[in-house]
């Protein structure tokens, strides 16, 4: 069975690729804390960096922009938080686990990234959180996956589901600057 966490951010940084964005990280993590997904866009002097993000990431995506939505004319990093919930959850589909307490513990970590990769501690960033609901297609089979596994997702938009490793997920919301 797949990692449903691992599953809806794959799903939203594929959404994210189709809108231009470059995954510089997946699952980046450090002593204070993860951040699920870390994106960059916008064109500028930067752009050596994000090449060396691309030939070293841990899981060997390829980063890749749409050449049907150009980036945006300004660099911007953006540190995303993704929860992935099921049907009949506690907490409003993730958005009420981003306490202020889980937003300050993210605050950290960016701190730490940025100190890592001080190529990229100049451009504005801004925080965001993305909302994935996920619910098991009953009798159908699916291969297990291992945990670095990246699947094959059809193309994915907001508020459409798509169908992968047996599961109907759904991006349900994209929300922009989230806190910070």
């Amino acid at each position: 069975m797949p990692n449903l966490g691992k599953l809806g951010e794959q799903v939203v940084a594929a959404w994210l690729r189709t809108q231009g964005w470059v995954i510089l990280h997946h699952r980046w993590h450090c002593r204070w804390g993860e951040i699920d997904l870390i994106a960059c866009s916008g064109t500028g002097e930067w752009e050596n960096s994000i090449a060396s993000f691309e030939t070293n990431q841990r899981l060997n995506l390829r980063c890749t922009r749409s050449p049907a939505h150009p980036l945006p004319p300004s660099p911007l990093l953006v540190f995303i938080e993704v929860k992935t919930r099921s049907r009949g959850n506690w907490d409003a589909d993730g958005l009420l686990a981003i306490t202020p307490t889980k937003q300050a513990k993210l605050w950290r970590t960016a701190e730490l990234f940025l100190c890592e990769h001080p190529d990229l501690e100049n451009l504005p960033c801004r925080f965001d959180v993305a909302l994935v609901r996920c619910q098991r297609m009953s009798g159908r089979s699916h291969p297990d996956s291992a945990p670095d596994t990246i699947l094959q997702l059809p193309p994915v938009q907001l508020g459409q589901p798509v169908l992968v490793a047996g599961y109907r997920i759904i991006l349900q919301d994209y929300i922009e600057s989230a806190f910070g």
